[in-house]
């Protein structure tokens, strides 16, 4: 079991208009062990404000997978947040 005052270190992938506000397309944080998935996009808004009108319906995922918000993150984990996605 993870102690609660470790951190881990995860790597942000970003796409669409988390890239565009950041200017990049990779980012790491540092949280806390047994931190949600969720959290990280709470620290890109924090970051950058005007993202937070896509918080409801940006989709997550860790190391390749689609998981829900709640889902616990582990030390270099590799996060993507998917916004909805226009065009054709």
């Amino acid at each position: 079991m993870t102690s609660p005052n470790l951190e881990i270190t995860v790597t942000i992938k970003l796409f669409a208009i988390y890239q565009e506000a950041f200017d990049t397309t990779e980012i790491s944080y540092q949280f806390p062990a047994n931190t949600p998935v969720k959290a990280v996009l709470d620290r890109l808004i924090l970051d950058r404000p005007q993202l937070a009108q896509w918080r409801d319906v940006t989709r997550f995922g860790i190391n390749l997978e689609f998981v829900d918000p709640d889902t616990i993150m582990i030390d270099r984990d590799k996060i993507v947040l998917i916004p909805p996605v226009s065009g054709g």
